[in-house]
């Protein structure tokens, strides 16, 4: 995806958020009909605090109906109050596009070489527990592929040694991610891999 188009999605998400706590309604956005799963991130600034998350992983809407989804959910992410419109301008918004998820064929204990930290998003599921990692989670954190793995697992509501199971499916994907710098800033395209 081009930088122009995240640009584009990232101050999407930033009118959905700013018309949402205002009580206003926000016009679908023009193209970006392909189906693709979204996250929207919101951080505090210049902290970089995590505020809300929260996206579709699965393609089954186009992008332009997911983002609008995911804006408005990260204002209501269940971790934290909801989103104040004295708020607005002390977040930062981050967009992430993800590849749809690819059930990983290797077994548990060959995970540590199918997972690649800063490329690779995980989902982990077993029965009605899910539980979703963006690519950029383990590089904010400093984690390695186990520790990523636990704590994808803990997020699911399961156990952190969970992914040892054969019962317990993987699931990797990637994002592109772009985000502000500061509030209604530059947006940049964010790397976290090579």
């Amino acid at each position: 995806m081009k930088l122009e188009e995240g640009e584009k999605l990232v101050r999407y998400a930033r009118r959905v958020m700013e018309n949402h706590v205002n009580g206003r309604d926000t016009e679908e956005m023009e193209n970006f009909e392909e189906k693709r799963g979204v996250f929207v991130t919101l951080h505090t600034y210049p902290d970089k605090m995590l505020r809300g998350c929260i996206g579709i992983p699965e393609p089954i809407m186009p992008l332009k109906k997911a983002i609008k989804e995911a804006a408005i959910s990260a204002c209501h992410d269940p971790r934290f109050p909801p989103l104040s419109r004295e708020e607005t301008d002390s977040v930062v918004i981050e967009v992430t596009v993800l590849t749809p998820p690819h059930l990983l064929k290797c077994k548990p204990e060959e995970y540590m070489k199918c997972i690649e930290i800063g490329k690779d998003g995980l989902i982990v599921e077993r029965g009605y527990y899910r539980g979703l990692l963006l690519p950029q989670v383990p590089v904010e954190y400093g984690w390695d592929v186990e520790t990523f793995l636990q704590h994808t697992c803990m997020k699911a509501g399961l156990p952190a040694d969970a992914w040892k199971d054969e019962k317990t499916r993987l699931y990797k994907f990637q994002g592109e991610i772009f985000a502000e710098e500061e509030p209604k800033g530059r947006v940049m395209r964010v790397e976290t891999y090579g």
